[in-house]
């Protein structure tokens, strides 16, 4: 079956949908040259089995979608040779600042999309508490992939004058941050982010959160969260909490994870009470990472009473056997000091036991003297056997949780992996619903009509490779290694990765309608 977006019609459809200016890609058709992508085998993004198929890109849209035929008189003919051509993948979960840094890493593991403001921080925290000034920015530069940002929370509240020492708001300060929310949301945000394990959402109480979710739920966005606890015995309320804080907007679990959980069993248990939630009319949906380790603050092992805006010094010097104590019992269940693989200078790189060891201290000492702020690593506390039941549900969409320059393989391996490993050597997932789980189930959750699938009128974020050929090349212990076998990344209708290297910029600032 063939889709036909003509120029006319393109242009066309443009104008009835309130004029050009809201669909700048096709403003440069007439002039734009095409790209003919023949006989390649699509993986379309909507779960479809693969086809042989010509795909053809005009501006930065796909026009026509069709059997495989002649070439027609595209100024460029990419053959397919048995290659797979498939949406960009769409990260549900990323850090960083593309004004800042290079994510020539991610364009190599075929991401097209990345998703900003997670985990309760949005990009220049500390600098510019309003992200409208950086949005603008944004769309001014010249950046390597497309960005959809989230609304975060620990800005909000800051924005909005309320102290992180401050648990319980006022209504006037309640009454700030949803005023902040609805401006931001207004400005093209696609949600609301929390970060629940870190300050300041670890100090905020569910009241607080509905306020807010309240306002994300008038612009049809979602409320996405770093959950108050993933621990095993914790899940099932964090995964409530979330949902009483975000109706009547849509809630969404980031990185899908249970801290000390193990065998598939209890996997399927969890995966069942997330079903019965949807049972009930509740769109709860998930991310994950193909890891069992995860990588966040040391700040994490500390408790909440040795965290800012605490006085630590005076804490160390009043509760140290307290701390310490705290710390032994905190690091004995997480397996110990060489589950933490320490991932910043000047100890990157080092396990915790390690870096005691080097410096001459037990490892809670040590704890003790870098303090909760003195950076981040992998912390080696998940089970295989459960996380894999989790991530090939298909409810569950996948994200990195990286970004550039962190020490953690997924920041570079992670959809090269989920191909490799999941798709063609363990054969947990199809090539088609582990495409689609990357690229039109993310679409959906954010709503981004126009994205994630390879469809006539569609935008033209592309990726074509040989599933056979790709490889996550990045380890723990190298983890800036980037992956193999994506021979072209196309970013809004031109190529952005080619030949193991970028070839342009073409990324865009996304907005929420």
């Amino acid at each position: 079956m063939t889709q036909r977006l003509t120029r006319r019609q393109a242009i066309g459809g443009a104008v009835a949908a309130g004029g050009l200016a809201s669909w700048p890609g096709l403003i440069a058709l007439a002039a734009e040259p095409e790209i003919l992508f023949r006989e390649v085998l699509l993986v379309d993004g909507t779960g479809a089995a693969p086809r042989l198929a010509n795909v053809l890109v005009a501006g930065d849209r796909i026009v026509e979608v069709s059997a495989p035929s002649a070439a027609g008189g595209a100024m460029r003919i990419v053959a397919g040779e048995g290659r797979v051509l498939a949406p960009g993948f769409i990260d549900m979960h990323s850090h960083g600042d593309p004004l800042d840094e290079s994510y020539e890493a991610f364009l190599a593991m075929g991401v097209t999309t990345i998703t900003l403001g997670q985990d309760g921080s949005g990009p220049r925290l500390g600098k510019d508490l309003d992200p409208r000034s950086w949005m603008a920015a944004v769309d001014r530069a010249a950046i390597d992939l497309n960005v959809a940002l989230l609304s975060s929370h620990g800005t909000l509240r800051r924005a909005a004058g309320v102290p992180d020492s401050v648990r319980r708001p006022d209504a006037a300060g309640l009454a700030r941050m949803a005023a902040q929310l609805d401006a931001e949301l207004k400005a093209g945000a696609f949600g609301l982010s929390y970060g629940l394990e870190y300050v300041p959402g670890i100090y905020s109480e569910t009241p607080e959160l509905t306020n807010l979710g309240k306002v994300v739920a008038r612009y049809g966005g979602v409320v996405m969260s770093h959950m108050r606890s993933e621990n095993d015995e914790d899940i099932k309320a964090s995964i409530d909490e979330l949902i009483a804080s975000s109706l009547p907007a849509r809630p969404h679990i980031s990185h899908l994870k249970v801290v000390f959980g193990k065998g598939e069993a209890r996997a399927r248990e969890l995966l069942a009470y997330l079903a019965e939630k949807r049972r009930r009319g509740i769109d709860l949906t998930a991310d994950q990472y193909p890891y069992e380790a995860g990588y966040t603050g040391i700040a994490i092992l500390f408790p909440k009473w040795a965290l800012p805006p605490t006085d630590y010094a005076k804490v160390v010097a009043e509760r140290r056997q307290e701390l310490r104590d705290y710390l032994v019992q905190r690091m004995t269940r997480r397996g110990g000091p060489e589950a933490l693989l320490i991932g910043t200078k000047p100890y990157a790189g080092k396990t915790l036991a390690q870096a005691a060891g080097e410096a001459g201290l037990h490892y809670a000492d040590f704890l003790i003297r870098i303090g909760p702020q003195s950076g981040s690593g992998a912390h080696f506390t998940q089970d295989k056997a459960l996380q894999d039941v989790l991530l090939v549900d298909p409810h569950v969409a996948f994200s990195t949780d990286g970004g550039p320059g962190m020490r953690h393989p997924r920041a570079t391996g992670t959809y090269a992996k989920l191909v490799e490993e999941y798709v063609v050597r363990d054969r947990k997932l199809t090539i088609e619903e582990m495409v689609r789980k990357g690229t039109g189930y993310p679409a959906h959750i954010l709503r981004l009509g126009d994205r994630g699938m390879i469809r006539a009128g569609a935008k033209a974020d592309l990726i074509l490779f040989d599933p056979a050929k790709v490889k996550a090349r990045s380890t723990y212990v190298d983890p800036f290694a980037r992956a193999e076998g994506f021979d072209l990344v196309m970013v809004n209708g031109k190529p952005a990765y080619e030949g193991g290297a970028r070839v342009g910029k073409s990324g865009r600032l996304l907005r929420a309608r």
